[in-house]
């Protein structure tokens, strides 16, 4: 795909009256989509640092721990606040936090992420835990006050993922007996609960919106199906209950959505690749579901299944949606060019070499991981490159936001 070209006369990019402020904190996805960016460009080669014991950072919690924990409340909690800061004033018409106030969110999410690294355990505990409740208590409270119950239940799993927080933190410390992976687990579980509403009405919008003539059918009783089954099976694994029971529902789960995403008919994204990222993104999800039924009778590790979830669906939907939003945002086409399309195809291949290339050859599960680490870090180095410079500037239309 040809790269876009965009004129912008004076006139154009003079601000509008309503535009105010610092750029960078305008609205809620323009600084959490760029920390969000740099962690993620940064984290997974220090991480592989970790693992090879080329760098030593004394962390209070074993390096597989910090990885796990600061993918899914660093990294993927940034977009998803990012997202909901943005989206909250688009769905209601009110304003979300910003400036000096979205500034101090950020400041909170940077100090607990560099706590994790040189901090007393309790330091970086208190900071991490104080992000979520109030980013939840913010939104619910603009969905409350514009009488937007629809989008309540997402409030209520941002409060469902500061338990899953404070009880990785209280299992961290020894306060109480419980594993530190299950509440990881339970956050993967969330954030993909969460995908599985935003794509359910995203994907099949975008894709009709952007192909004339294509009428999609309903799914007023698959889509509800597919979202009850898959919190149920992603519960039960949480809890580690009995294994066949485990793989019966997450299977029955895995065949709702990928009915679902058959539903959306993703072949006719073909040659439009802000699309098909966030189709391909989506298989995954059955995917996940699928390899976590096969480890809950034995038969292959939960990892397999974990990164389905956490890179391919997580990672694909969540470069898809930093993209797509930051373009639409900044008042710019929604075109990608040949760099973004090949920081896509990067995050496609780290899940094909973390999850599957394992799968089929364990001998090569170090290459894997450093091949993976690389391509992820590359794709989020390449969007850094073109988004920075948009995400710290005026809309090119002027308007605020």
């Amino acid at each position: 795909m040809r790269p876009s070209t965009i004129s912008v006369t004076p006139a154009a990019a003079a601000p509008a009256a309503g535009a105010h402020g610092l750029p960078l904190l305008r609205l809620g996805f323009r600084p959490f989509y760029l920390v969000a960016a740099l962690f993620a460009a940064a984290a997974l080669p220090l991480w592989i640092a970790l693992l090879l014991g080329l760098v030593h950072i004394e962390l209070a919690v074993p390096p597989v721990l910090w990885h796990a924990h600061e993918m899914l409340f660093g990294f993927a909690m940034a977009v998803v606040v990012g997202f909901l800061m943005t989206a909250g004033r688009a769905w209601t018409g009110l304003p979300t936090p910003r400036g000096p106030a979205l500034g101090a969110l950020v400041a909170l999410w940077i100090a607990a992420r560099c706590a994790a690294l040189a901090a007393p355990y309790v330091v970086y505990a208190l900071l991490d835990l104080a992000l979520l409740p109030l980013v939840a208590g913010i939104f619910a409270r603009v969905l409350w006050k514009a009488g937007n119950r629809r989008n309540l239940p997402l409030a209520g799993i941002l409060a469902a993922l500061s338990i899953a927080n404070l009880g990785f933190h209280l299992s961290a410390l020894g306060v109480i007996g419980l594993a530190p992976v299950r509440p990881l687990y339970a956050a993967l579980a969330l954030i993909t609960m969460i995908e599985c509403v935003i794509a359910g009405r995203v994907i099949p919008a975008f894709t009709a919106n952007a192909t004339p003539g294509l009428k999609l059918a309903a799914q007023p009783r698959l889509g509800p199906a597919a979202m009850a089954a898959t919190g149920a099976g992603l519960a039960l694994w949480v809890l580690g209950a009995a294994g066949p029971l485990t793989a019966a529902t997450l299977l029955a789960a895995a065949a709702l959505q990928l009915a679902r995403l058959w539903g959306w008919q993703p072949w006719v994204t073909r040659g439009r690749p802000i699309l098909w990222i966030l189709h391909l993104s989506y298989a995954w999800l059955p995917t996940g579901l699928v390899l976590l039924a096969l480890a809950a009778i034995g038969w292959i590790s939960a990892s397999a299944g974990v990164h389905a979830l956490a890179v391919g669906a997580t990672g694909g939907l969540i470069i898809g949606m930093l993209t797509r939003t930051a373009r639409g945002h900044t008042g710019r086409p929604l075109q990608v060019t040949r760099p973004e399309v090949l920081a896509y195809a990067l995050v496609m291949t780290a899940a094909v070499l973390r999850v599957l290339l394992p799968l089929l050859m364990p001998q090569w599960l170090l290459a894997a991981l450093v091949a993976a680490a690389l391509a992820w870090s590359a794709a989020f180095v390449i969007y850094l490159f073109i988004y920075t410079p948009w995400l710290v500037q005026t809309r090119l239309d002027g308007k605020d936001g």
